[in-house]
């Protein structure tokens, strides 16, 4: 996809952090931009921010409804009439823990966002977009943490954006041997820790699905551990978001399968795990730092 002028984007979990600034770079790139988000004040000041006019739609989307998702694709077809770019971004994550320390709602609620989120997103949109034979793209975020190596202390979250890649693979490989004009990528946001609200994530976690037990340590936010590291005195990298936007928009266009900052860093990594898995021993822990 060479050309991205005039065609549709939509980007999940859009309204602020990676999604808001991959939704900027759509819009610079001359595209139409549908931003969707759960959030009600979050999508008003990123209407606001974008400032795109008849260029740009926002819809107020929960991924982990499968119902909400089939509404933002009603809503973006009845809009714009097409569907070039799907990115599958909205993710949340759980506190940190041992795995016999979550609870079922850690499952229930990361892996309704993180996994079905995806899977919402490319069965209420793949199939029209099919249907239509234009050119396409479908880019689905996972992280660097579980979809290249896990944190073992992030088990919910890890084994989310691990399902992701691996669904992600799945899907592009079905998508061209079917011989479709989709293509199918993942984004490993990379490069240095990132402002986005995953911090904050519990914000926005449904009351049903609250922690059956108080988490085991309180929530960090972004302030409190460049506090932590000034105490320290160390100095923390924050990767820009819109260079990582950056790296998805020229991914889609060279049709990319993997797009992030430092990929040349992964493959010792993988030969190592692929090394201690044939020995039959435990893999390293994931050595990445986002």
């Amino acid at each position: 996809m060479q050309q991205l002028a005039g065609k549709v984007a939509v980007v999940t979990g859009g309204a602020s952090g990676i999604g808001l600034a991959l939704a900027r770079a759509f819009l610079a790139e001359g595209m139409r931009v549908v931003v969707a988000d759960i959030e009600d004040a979050a999508l008003e000041r990123a209407a606001k921010e974008l400032d795109a006019g008849d260029a740009l739609a926002c819809v107020r989307t929960d991924v982990s409804d499968y119902e909400s998702v089939v509404a933002l694709a009603d809503a973006t077809y009845a809009r714009f009439g097409a569907c070039h770019v799907l990115c599958n971004n909205a993710g949340v994550g759980a506190p940190s823990a041992n795995v016999w320390e979550t609870t079922i709602n850690d499952w229930k609620w990361v892996h309704g966002v993180n996994v079905m989120g995806v899977v919402h997103g490319i069965l209420a949109f793949v199939p029209r977009m099919i249907e239509a034979g234009d050119e396409g793209f479908v880019v689905n975020t996972s992280s660097g943490d579980g979809g290249i190596a896990p944190l073992p202390q992030a088990s919910v979250y890890a084994s989310s954006k691990a399902a992701v890649t691996c669904l992600t693979e799945c899907l592009a490989a079905q998508l061209e041997s079917e011989g479709t004009k989709l293509r199918a990528g993942i984004f490993y946001p990379s490069g240095g820790l990132l402002r986005t609200g995953l911090w904050t994530a519990d914000r926005n976690r449904p009351p049903e699905l609250a922690r059956e037990k108080p988490r085991p340590t309180p929530a960090m936010t972004v302030e409190q551990l460049e506090e932590m590291a000034k105490q320290a005195g160390r100095e923390l990298h924050f990767q820009d978001l819109d260079e990582l936007a950056q790296i998805v928009v020229q991914g889609v266009k060279a049709g990319r399968f993997v797009m992030m900052i430092g990929l040349e860093s992964i493959g010792t990594q993988m030969r190592d795990r692929a090394g201690a898995l044939e020995r039959g021993a435990r893999p390293e822990a994931h050595r990445l730092t986002s």
